[in-house]
C-alpha cells in the first residue's frame, strides 16, 4: 500500500485555502486557537563557553532550567557553525532534491518494531489525526547500534556529515549529564552510569514540514514530551516550536547556532521528577519550510531505568516504576498507563 507523504499533500494543496480533514485538529488543539499570541516564550539561555572555569554557574543554571522549565538553549557548545550547517545540508538535499522513489528505498517497515527509516506517520494517533511532517529516523551512535540500510546513500556527503555531528556532539552531552547529576548532589558520573553509560543510543529524527495551506488548523507535531533521557536539536530559521508553560502555549525564540536541549521522561524518571520533561509541539508555516534535527538520547530496549536509589528515601519515595525502555515505549506509543 503506497503512504500518503505530507511533500506530495503539501504540493497537490498549494494555492488552496483548504487541507484535508484527517491533518484538521479539533479546536483544543489548533493553535490559531490556543496560542498566546503576542509573547515569545526567552527559556533559558545557556552559555558553555570555559566549562572548568564556570562550572558551579553551568551547574546552578542547568538544574534550574531543568526543574522549571524542562527545557533551555546552550550557546558557545563546541560545535563548530559548519558542523551544523553540513548536517542541514545533507538532511534538506535528501528530503528536496531526491526522487521520490528513492526516499522509499529506506521507508520504514510497517512490520517491523524499528522507528528507523523514513515515514509519515509515527505513533496512534489522537483522534485519526496527523501531523504535517514527513521524517527520517536513523541512529547515529554508538557504532554497534547503528543501521546504515537507513541512511541515504545521496547526497553522497551525507555520512560523513552526520558521523562528524555525532562525534562532537557526544563532547556536549557529557557535559549535560554530567552538569545534570552534580545538579541533583550526585556524583559527576551517577546519571550518565544509570543512564547506560556507552551504550546510550543516539537516535536522530530529520523534521520536514512543508507549507502549509491552513497552519492555523493543523500541527506538525501534536503536543506531547518526548521519551528520550534529554534530546538535543538544531532548527532551521523558520519560527515553530511552541512550549507549554503556566497554562498557555507560547512561541519559542531561537537563537542562531544554539542547541535547544529538551529534558525528557527518562530523566524526569532518573531524578525522581526533581528535573521535568518539557511539554511540546510544533506548527507549521504557511510559505515556509520547517526542518529540524532533533537526536534522541535513549536506553538500550532492555535497560531498566527507574529513580536513581540515592534521590529515594522515606521522606521521598519513588514516584516511577522501573522498567525496561522497550516497556515504557510501548505503553507511551499506544496510550496505555505506565
Amino acid at each position: 500500500m503506497e503512504v500518503a507523504r505530507v511533500q506530495a499533500i503539501a504540493s497537490i494543496t498549494k494555492g488552496m485555502d483548504t487541507i484535508p480533514s484527517e491533518y484538521i485538529h479539533s479546536e483544543s488543539e489548533r493553535p490559531a486557537a490556543t496560542t498566546l499570541h503576542g509573547v515569545v516564550l526567552q527559556v533559558p539561555v545557556i552559555d558553555l563557553s570555559d566549562v572548568d572555569a564556570n562550572e558551579g554557574k553551568i551547574v546552578k543554571e542547568i538544574a534550574k532550567a531543568s526543574k522549571e522549565w524542562g527545557i533551555f538553549q546552550v550557546i558557545n557548545h563546541g560545535i563548530p557553525n559548519e558542523v551544523i550547517a553540513n548536517l542541514q545540508k545533507v538532511g534538506k538535499e535528501f528530503f528536496e532534491e531526491l526522487p521520490q522513489e528513492e526516499k522509499e528505498f529506506i521507508a520504514k517497515n510497517p512490520r517491523s518494531q524499528s522507528i528507523e527509516g523514513y515515514g509519515t506517520s509515527l505513533q496512534k494517533e489522537v483522534e485519526g489525526k496527523k501531523g504535517w511532517v514527513d521524517h527520517l529516523f536513523h541512529k547515529i551512535w554508538p557504532p554497534s547500534a547503528i543501521n546504515y540500510c537507513y541512511w541515504p546513500k545521496n547526497p553522497p556527503s551525507y555520512r560523513e556529515a552526520n558521523e562528524e555531528y555525532a562525534k562532537r556532539l557526544r563532547e556536549v552531552v557529557d557535559k549535560m549529564f554530567k552538569s545534570l547529576s552534580l545538579g541533583l548532589g550526585l556524583e559527576a558520573h551517577e546519571m550518565m552510569e544509570a543512564a547506560g553509560g556507552e551504550d546510550i543510543v543516539y537516535l536522530l529524527k530529520i523534521n520536514y514540514y512543508p507549507p502549509c495551506p491552513r497552519p492555523d488548523l493543523a500541527l506538525g507535531v501534536v503536543a506531547h514530551t518526548d521519551m528520550s533521557y534529554i534530546t538535543l536539536l538544531v532548527p532551521n530559521e523558520v519560527q515553530g516550536l511552541q512550549v507549554f508553560k503556566d497554562g498557555h502555549w507560547y512561541d519559542v525564540n531561537y537563537i542562531t547556532n544554539a542547541l535547544i536541549v529538551h529534558i525528557g521522561d527518562q530523566v524526569e524518571i532518573l531524578s525522581n521528577g526533581e528535573y521535568k520533561s518539557v511539554y511540546h509541539r510544533t506548527t507549521v508555516n504557511k510559505d515556509k519550510i520547517r526542518m529540524s534535527w532533533p537526536i534522541f538520547l535513549e536506553p538500550p530496549s532492555e535497560h531498566k531505568v527507574g529513580p536513581i536509589p540515592k534521590l529515594v528515601n522515606e521522606a521521598n519515595p519513588p514516584k516511577f516504576k522501573t522498567k525496561k525502555y522497550k516497556d515504557y515505549v510501548y505503553c507511551k506509543l499506544n496510550k496505555l498507563p505506565q
